[in-house]
């Protein structure tokens, strides 16, 4: 069987994992929803590499982006926001069910890293890459390396408050870390999704929202400003910080 290099992405919504030839091209890909559990989540990884390796006709490394990442102290999975994969030894995990090596990375990390590679950043010092979506991460990349941090959360803003809050903003709604008003629970998906039904009392999807944005509905104009400018001012604070050469937005919120 010849060489193929299979990569993952493992969102809280869905997983997409594509083949890639020995020169980069892309031989398959396969999108399928993620499960809501660990063990169902570990199941999902391991039969789609395999599908995968039948289409590509090879096989080869692998590599998963994931939201949070591997803790450089425990080895196990922190700072997730799919919950389940929290405190589990995910890379360890998935090598033993396929019988060899497993990198796993902060999925913002490997975008910001393609975006300063060969996409929207290409060229630049200095590349913020945010990831919006169930979550929302971040990832730095300097002179064409990542930026990982001591404990691989550098670029994490998601977790920090939304900075000048008005008073209908505090404290802000719940954060699966155990803190209320993160900038991940106003400008994820699910964020935009509670902030329209607060406003309307409609549980739309985004993609309802959007929809009705274009066609001039007031309440999912409203929720679009709030969105808008909430991610201004937590971008704003991570430009004061890092002034970044270019941002990068990214997910299925961009």
């Amino acid at each position: 069987m010849s060489s193929v290099r299979i990569g993952i992405d493992l969102g809280g919504t869905k997983i997409e994992a594509v083949a890639l030839g020995p020169a980069g091209a892309e031989l398959c890909r396969i999108r399928i929803p993620t499960p809501r559990d660990y063990e169902g989540t570990l199941v999902a990884l391991a039969e789609l590499v395999a599908r995968l390796e039948r289409e590509a006709g090879g096989a080869g490394p692998v590599g998963v982006g994931i939201p949070g990442t591997v803790s450089p102290a425990t080895g196990l999975v922190k700072n997730a926001n799919s919950t389940w994969l929290i405190g589990h030894p995910l890379d360890r995990d998935l090598q033993e069910r396929l019988g060899r090596p497993v990198r796993v990375m902060n999925d913002a990390n490997c975008f910001a890293l393609s975006e300063a590679a060969d996409g929207g950043g290409a060229g630049a010092a200095v590349v913020f890459g945010v990831i919006l979506g169930t979550g929302v991460g971040g990832g730095v990349v300097v002179d064409g390396r990542p930026l990982q941090g001591a404990q691989l959360i550098a670029g994490e803003w998601g977790h920090n408050p939304l900075p000048w809050p008005a008073d209908d903003e505090r404290p802000g709604p719940p954060c699966y870390c155990g803190k209320s008003g993160c900038i991940e629970t106003f400008v994820s998906g699910p964020g935009m999704e509670s902030d329209h039904q607060r406003g309307t009392g409609r549980a739309w999807s985004t993609h309802r929202i959007v929809q009705a944005l274009a066609e001039g509905d007031e309440g999912a104009m409203a929720a679009y400003r709030r969105y808008v400018d909430r991610m201004a001012r937590g971008l704003a604070t991570v430009v004061n910080v890092l002034d970044p050469d270019v941002v990068v937005l990214g997910g299925g919120m961009s």
